[in-house]
């Protein structure tokens, strides 16, 4: 965790897997994750899914212009469909502004 997260634009996505598809969702996942890292404006990303199969992925972005040529990139376009297709069967976006942080590290 980091503790430089002010100002940034945080979009938080909980979602809820069908349970089919694996492999390819986790192919699918590894691609979109690499491709976020190489668009302007990416600050990093925090994921994690619980065993009801809820999950929780936030990604930061230095401001919400970022965010949006993110949205509405072709390929992650791509992958949203196919995720409504086959490996989510429900999920919700929030966008929003983190207005402050800190992190403790017991190291």
């Amino acid at each position: 965790m980091r503790d430089d997260r002010n100002g940034q634009i945080v979009v938080i996505f909980l979602s809820v897997r069908t349970g089919t598809d694996y492999a390819g969702y986790a192919t699918a996942a590894e691609a979109m994750e690499s491709l976020a890292a190489r668009q302007p404006g990416y600050r990093g990303f925090e994921s994690t899914r619980g065993s009801d199969g809820l999950g929780i992925t936030l990604s930061f972005w230095a401001d919400e212009a970022s965010a949006i040529a993110w949205r509405n990139h072709p390929e992650h376009t791509a992958i949203r469909n196919a995720g409504r297709d086959r490996w989510y069967s429900s999920y919700e976006v929030i966008v929003c502004a983190a207005q402050r942080s800190y992190a403790w590290d017991r190291g």
